[in-house]
């Protein structure tokens, strides 16, 4: 087995003076993912007027998320043998390329192909940043650095939604993409005058065959998922062979890893009631997150009829009570436990939840900001206390593992999440298209869901004062109004996955901030 070192344990203060300037270029890294994970949500409104396919946009999110989280196991037995710097620059590089590329789509698929390339460097980026953040520091301080790293995301979600409009009203929605080519450069750059690693090769066999299993069969559901009743029915036979096949993947892939030497998804993590209720937890966060990020700015644009800037500062409210609240958690935990703390935080979530689904047509703006504001207390009381406990249930040499997992699982239910909420969305829309009021039937309205960008734009062939874009208009609402119910059905189920976590308070690490060496 491979040691990798990032500094020298044996001098305390000379390594405890290093993980200043590593968390800078941890945090600097992980600034890189969370823009773009960010900057993309008010700009889907400009993207579908520029290159068509409301129906297709989930793909926008589904795809990025699925091909980071399908990559995640790989770069973390590639991080083993390498090392985790030389792994962090591949994605970081990948991850620019993809985004360079996305600046210059000339259509939805090429911008959706683009996108999974995009996300293939992100499956490097994001795991490294948490993993290293667990190395480096003790039980008590991890939350605090947990938080840290939650504010950039909070930054990204303030600056990126901000961006993304600016971009979309007044420049152009491909400067979303543009804008990550000096920020990657920033990044690469710090990493590689501030962390500092000695790396011992060993033999690893890495499970390419467990990965091309995951991969196809999470690919072929996702795409069963967001396809089915839009480019075909539920019961076709197109329908029913790419789940089949799709679920003939994923088993054949659990069969491969029960007999891999080195499995790319060790499925012990599976057998521990405490990482099966953090990753199932995750797993939830992930649909809430990607859910909420997909449709407030869709809500706050199609239905309330602001304007991307507006919506996007709506949005960022999420974010800005995640990073608080998780740096807080960390003093809760530490008296209380870290079940308890996430279950506090879970009822903020889902009452957060019931205010969005509570959001009609007549709503007001600062009503889905405080929605979205307590959803964001939530996750940060949850997510992080969840992500702590699992890093400290097991020993350095499993931690980067059990990471991994554990984001595999947010982005997998990120991914799933786009997808079953993109098919909401779409069936519902479809069936309020194919049956359509006597009063808008000579208005000549549009018979496929792409006509939902007429609001989304303020283009089309009917007035805005018309019936037949109220019409419009009211068939969002219904379907937002759905994606809404089902996140407040998820919060529940976080609730259900954190009782799964052990109780009582959390022990001090007798190994804390050693596993560097």
């Amino acid at each position: 087995m491979s040691a990798i070192t990032t500094g020298d344990k044996r001098d305390g203060i000379g390594f405890r003076s290093e993980r200043g300037p590593v968390l800078a270029a941890v945090m600097l890294c992980t600034g890189l993912v969370a823009l773009d994970s960010t900057i993309i949500a008010t700009a889907v409104p400009s993207v579908v007027a520029d290159l068509g396919g409301f129906s297709q946009f989930p793909w926008l999110f589904s795809i990025y998320l699925l091909t980071q989280a399908v990559t995640v196991p790989i770069y973390g037995k590639l991080a083993d043998v390498f090392g985790r710097k030389p792994v962090m620059f591949f994605g970081i590089a990948v991850f620019l390329l993809g985004s360079m590329l996305c600046g210059i789509a000339w259509s939805m698929p090429t911008l959706i192909l683009f996108r999974a390339i995009q996300g293939i460097g992100a499956g490097a980026v994001q795991p490294m940043s948490v993993t290293m953040v667990g190395d480096m520091y003790s039980v008590a301080e991890r939350a605090r650095v947990q938080g840290y790293l939650a504010s950039v995301w909070g930054v990204s979600a303030v600056v990126g939604p901000t961006l993304g409009g600016v971009f979309s009203e007044y420049v152009s929605w491909r400067w979303i993409f543009f804008i990550n080519l000096p920020l990657g450069a920033i990044a690469a750059w710090t990493l590689a005058r501030r962390f500092k690693e000695r790396v011992t090769r060993g033999s690893h066999r890495i499970d390419y065959l467990g990965a091309v299993l995951l991969t196809a069969g999470s690919s072929l559901l996702i795409l069963g998922l967001l396809e089915g009743g839009v480019a075909w029915s539920w019961g076709s036979p197109i329908s029913l062979a790419i789940f089949a096949v799709g679920v003939g993947g994923v088993a054949a892939f659990v069969l491969v890893e029960r007999r891999a030497a080195e499995p790319i998804l060790p499925l012990w993590v599976f057998r521990h009631r405490l990482l099966t209720g953090g990753n199932l937890a995750a797993l939830g966060i992930g649909v809430l997150t990607i859910g909420l990020s997909s449709y407030v700015p869709t809500y706050a644009e199609g239905v309330l009829g602001t304007g991307a800037l507006v919506a996007g500062f709506t949005l960022a409210t999420m974010s800005i009570g995640w990073p608080l609240a998780a740096t807080l958690s960390g003093r809760v935990y530490m008296r209380i436990g870290f079940r308890d703390t996430a279950l506090i935080g879970s009822v903020f979530t889902v009452a957060g939840a019931v205010l969005c689904v509570l959001l009609g047509r007549q709503s007001q703006i600062w009503q889905v900001a405080v929605a979205c504001l307590i959803v964001g207390i939530g996750l940060g009381l949850t997510s992080s206390p969840t992500m702590v406990a699992l890093q400290s249930s097991v020993g350095w040499e499993r931690r980067g593992v059990v990471t991994a997992t554990n984001m595999f699982s947010r982005s997998i239910g990120s991914a799933v999440g786009a997808a079953v909420l993109g098919a909401v969305s779409n069936a519902t829309l479809s069936n309020r298209f194919a049956h359509p009021p006597a009063s808008v039937a000579g208005d000549h309205l549009p018979k496929s869901v792409d006509a939902t960008s007429s609001v989304l734009t303020g283009q089309g062939g009917a007035d805005a004062g018309s019936a037949a874009m109220s019409f419009i208009r009211g068939a969002l609402t219904d379907a937002v109004h759905n994606v809404f119910l089902a996140l407040l059905v998820v919060a529940v189920l976080i609730v259900g996955a954190l009782l799964l976590l052990p109780g009582g308070r959390p022990q001090a690490e007798a190994d804390a901030g050693s596993g560097t060496e």
